[in-house]
């Protein structure tokens, strides 16, 4: 069999226009995936060099494969049909690992041609590292390699006004853009860098805030002798994604012209503020899937696609979205649907199976971080506690019950709420407190949902209420009451 490599499989290649921080498989499913259909499409003209910013022992890279590799892009479409994509993604040119090749990682800042900068650190990536230094070869942290980069070509270029980059970090932490410049000016200033670079890095650079969001599920183990047969070709670096995607960036408008947005559609969104978009993921993706999670696995279901073909499970789901998450959300109506119905389709993708105990990890802090924003804007707004988001709140408290038909599963959460669950269940089926002592004793906790929410009234009253439900009848009977 064929091994990929662009004397094999010759084509197109793109001048070096971007660098990369990260060779992982979100990145090369997701930006570089984006990069070669806007080089296809339009004369973005872009190729990417990757930099490795890790230390690791591993001479394996991209470079095995001269910068090729498959993306197989799998799931269902727009129209729910079931597709599997393949492409051979050209926009990748070399990488470079930045720890043995420090002269060549430093040279990047030499070439007038490069204009962009991608980053996917993790969320660990962007942070500040006291004992880094402009000499190191390299700094330790992301942040200071990025400050050794952008001051060598400061220097280079005598601080010309057209040699500054556009950088777009991917990390999954708020404000990604603001976060990373803030580090950079930082380390300019800690290092006793010259006024004018700091300057310069302020003027002539741009740092835009994006949100990224697609399920890559990476190389696929299990299957990729099969993929290489059909594929006609060894492919060491085969990456495997959902079919959905969508890229928010808060920048200028003059970026649109910059990556050629206006001339072929991507699902990337420039925007003035990134905050509602950031809203809109967390509570209709993240709070589906939180909402989700204690209901379908109490009713007997053991993954995310399952619950979404029990038409029970999947008609609580829907909603929840439909009736009390988007209609206190502050977007555009018909854009939140639209969301939410990519949501729903991407939650029934065959080729991924989540596994609803490995989502269910410290549920007690995603539920008020992605649910109780839109509990309580519900009540606020309408003058009631929405039902199923209630619901949902009583399912969480009795999943961390921690039984399901007799027999007993693993909890993964703070040792606080383990231990308080683990009191509170045994006092309740012994008779000694009652199950509006536990919904209070749970929601009074000041310190974990950053307020009492035991005060609200009629909250504990609602909570109550269901999880009697639940508990009585099982968690199926109950729903059917929910309506």
């Amino acid at each position: 069999m064929q091994q990929l490599n662009r004397r094999q499989f010759a084509g197109r290649q793109h001048p070096d226009r971007i660098i990369q921080f990260g060779e992982g498989n979100f990145l090369r499913a997701f930006v570089d995936w984006q990069i070669d259909l806007l080089n296809e499409h339009t004369d973005l003209d872009a190729g990417i060099v990757v930099v490795r910013p890790l230390n690791t022992s591993t001479t394996a890279s991209l470079n095995d494969q001269d910068g090729l590799y498959t993306a197989l892009i799998r799931g269902l479409n727009e129209k729910g049909e079931v597709v599997s994509e393949p492409r051979l993604i050209r926009s990748v040119n070399r990488e470079i690992h930045c720890w043995q090749q420090f002269d060549d990682y430093l040279a990047l800042a030499h070439d007038s041609n490069i204009r962009l900068v991608f980053s996917n650190t993790t969320e660990a990536g962007i942070a500040w590292e006291e004992a880094d230094r402009l000499e190191d070869r390299p700094a330790s942290s992301f942040s200071g390699k990025l400050t050794q980069l952008l001051y060598e070509r400061f220097r280079h270029f005598k601080g010309a006004a057209d040699k500054g980059w556009i950088l777009l970090p991917c990390e999954l932490i708020d404000y990604n853009g603001d976060a990373l410049k803030a580090l950079v000016l930082r380390y300019a200033q800690h290092w006793q860098l010259p006024q004018a670079f700091s300057q310069w890095l302020e003027l002539h650079n741009t740092f835009c805030s994006t949100l990224v969001d697609r399920i890559v599920t990476g190389y696929p183990r299990d299957e990729v002798e099969q993929l290489w047969q059909q594929l006609g070709y060894r492919d060491d670096y085969l990456d495997t994604a959902e079919v959905y995607y969508q890229f928010v960036i808060e920048g200028p408008r003059w970026l649109r012209e910059e990556l050629r947005l206006h001339r072929w559609p991507l699902n990337i969104r420039l925007v003035e503020d990134i905050k509602p978009y950031k809203e809109q993921k967390v509570a209709i993706l993240n709070g589906a899937h939180t909402a989700l999670v204690p209901v379908a696995y109490l009713a007997g279901l053991d993954t995310v696609g399952d619950a979404m073909n029990d038409a029970q499970i999947a008609a609580f789901v829907e909603g929840a979205l439909r009736d009390e998450i988007i209609p206190v959300l502050d977007l555009p109506a018909t854009e939140l649907r639209a969301f939410a119905d990519a949501v729903l389709g991407r939650f029934r993708n065959p080729f991924i199976r989540h596994q609803l105990l490995s989502i269910a990890l410290n549920s007690m802090t995603k539920f008020r971080t992605r649910i109780l924003p839109q509990l309580l804007a519900c009540q606020r707004l309408r003058g009631y506690w929405p039902r199923r988001l209630t619901f949902a709140l009583a399912a969480l408290l009795v999943f961390y019950r921690g039984q399901r038909v007799g027999e007993t599963y693993s909890l993964q959460d703070d040792e606080l709420w383990l231990a308080r669950f683990a009191t509170l269940w045994p006092q309740l089926d012994r008779g000694e407190i009652t199950p509006q002592h536990l919904v209070e004793t749970v929601l009074a906790d000041e310190a974990h949902w950053q307020q009492d929410l035991s005060q609200l009234p009629g909250l504990v009253a609602a909570v109550t209420e269901q999880l009697q439900s639940i508990v009585n009848r099982g968690v199926r009977a109950a729903l059917q009451q929910l309506g």
